[in-house]
């Protein structure tokens, strides 16, 4: 395989992992709410009461009081990530680091605004 196939194939490759990515989400998101149904289904049919407060909590289950802040520290994390790699690439001109940076602002201000939700949020633990 010459240089030139080999780069016509990454385009197609990241591609192909972004289509593979989206199609597992909808697949498992599919799979969990037919699972859901089932559940639902079952319990009828064995002659259970179904409240609308059931329901309400099997279809939409309350989040984590922390779930903000959990998301905010991954998020931050991950630009934390990206910021050393850019560091530890072997790049004299440090324009990688700059680069890396440049990249990496994006999840930490996505976490930061996660961590800021979690402050003025009410839901205390």
């Amino acid at each position: 395989m010459n240089e030139a196939t080999l780069a016509l194939l990454v385009p197609f490759a990241f591609f192909l992992l972004v289509g593979t990515v989206v199609w597992m989400v909808f697949h498992f998101r599919n799979k969990a709410n037919a699972q859901l149904q089932e559940t639902i289904r079952l319990a009828m049919d064995k002659g259970n009461e179904l409240t609308p407060e059931m329901l309400e909590r099997l279809g939409n289950p309350k989040p984590h009081p922390a779930q903000d802040l959990r998301k905010g520290i991954v998020w931050v994390a991950v630009a934390l990530g990206l910021a050393l790699l850019g560091f530890f690439s072997p790049d004299p001109s440090g324009n990688a680091f700059k680069g890396m940076l440049a990249v990496a602002a994006l999840p930490f201000m996505i976490g930061l605004a996660y961590l800021v939700m979690y402050k003025f949020s009410g839901n205390k633990e």
